[in-house]
Protein backbone atom coordinates (compact mmCIF):
# COMPACT_ATOMS: atom_id res chain seq x y z
CA UNK A 1 0.00 0.00 0.00
CA UNK A 2 1.00 3.60 -0.47
CA UNK A 3 -0.44 6.88 0.71
CA UNK A 4 -2.54 8.93 -1.89
CA UNK A 5 -1.28 12.54 -1.15
CA UNK A 6 -2.93 15.77 -2.52
CA UNK A 7 -1.43 19.48 -2.36
CA UNK A 8 -3.08 21.89 -0.62
CA UNK A 9 -4.21 25.56 -1.92
CA UNK A 10 -1.02 28.04 -1.38
CA UNK A 11 -1.35 30.01 1.30
CA UNK A 12 -4.70 28.53 2.52
CA UNK A 13 -5.24 26.93 6.23
CA UNK A 14 -4.62 23.32 5.24
CA UNK A 15 -1.05 24.39 4.44
CA UNK A 16 0.11 25.45 7.84
CA UNK A 17 3.90 24.35 8.49
CA UNK A 18 3.35 20.83 5.27
CA UNK A 19 3.63 20.97 1.85
CA UNK A 20 1.09 17.77 1.41
CA UNK A 21 -1.91 16.09 2.85
CA UNK A 22 -3.08 12.65 2.73
CA UNK A 23 -5.75 11.95 1.58
CA UNK A 24 -6.32 7.94 1.66
CA UNK A 25 -4.40 4.76 0.66
CA UNK A 26 -3.49 3.28 -2.54
CA UNK A 27 -3.87 -0.76 -1.56
CA UNK A 28 -2.54 -3.42 -4.33
CA UNK A 29 -4.28 -6.69 -2.62
CA UNK A 30 -2.94 -10.46 -3.66
CA UNK A 31 -3.85 -11.75 -7.01
CA UNK A 32 -7.59 -12.74 -7.07
CA UNK A 33 -8.69 -11.05 -4.12
CA UNK A 34 -12.09 -10.03 -3.86
CA UNK A 35 -12.77 -6.72 -2.76
CA UNK A 36 -16.04 -4.41 -3.46
CA UNK A 37 -17.11 -0.77 -3.23
CA UNK A 38 -19.17 -1.36 -0.05
CA UNK A 39 -16.40 -2.99 1.65
CA UNK A 40 -14.35 -1.16 4.28
CA UNK A 41 -10.55 -2.10 5.75
CA UNK A 42 -8.43 -0.94 8.67
CA UNK A 43 -5.24 0.20 7.70
CA UNK A 44 -2.85 1.54 10.17
CA UNK A 45 -5.69 1.05 12.85
CA UNK A 46 -8.03 3.29 10.84
CA UNK A 47 -11.19 2.34 9.59
CA UNK A 48 -11.26 3.40 5.55
CA UNK A 49 -13.93 2.97 3.23
CA UNK A 50 -13.00 1.31 -0.98
CA UNK A 51 -13.50 4.67 -3.12
CA UNK A 52 -14.21 3.57 -7.04
CA UNK A 53 -14.09 0.59 -8.55
CA UNK A 54 -11.33 -2.11 -7.69
CA UNK A 55 -8.56 -2.97 -10.25
CA UNK A 56 -7.61 -6.63 -11.49
CA UNK A 57 -3.95 -6.02 -13.21
CA UNK A 58 -4.79 -8.91 -14.74
CA UNK A 59 -1.59 -11.36 -16.49
CA UNK A 60 2.14 -10.51 -17.02
CA UNK A 61 2.35 -10.69 -20.86
CA UNK A 62 5.77 -12.01 -20.58
CA UNK A 63 5.80 -14.11 -17.59
CA UNK A 64 2.63 -15.11 -17.08
CA UNK A 65 1.82 -14.06 -13.48
CA UNK A 66 -1.39 -12.58 -12.08
CA UNK A 67 -0.72 -8.93 -10.77
CA UNK A 68 -2.23 -7.32 -7.91
CA UNK A 69 -6.10 -5.89 -7.21
CA UNK A 70 -5.51 -2.45 -6.86
CA UNK A 71 -8.22 -0.14 -5.33
CA UNK A 72 -8.46 3.22 -3.28
CA UNK A 73 -9.22 3.48 0.25
CA UNK A 74 -10.02 7.19 1.92
CA UNK A 75 -10.64 7.44 5.51
CA UNK A 76 -14.44 7.36 7.44
CA UNK A 77 -15.19 10.62 8.91
CA UNK A 78 -18.35 11.41 10.59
Amino acid sequence: MTPRQSAPDVGGDEQQGRDTVIVGWTVYAPPGSDWRTTDQVRIRGELCEITGEPGDWGHSVFTGTPGPVQFAADRVTG
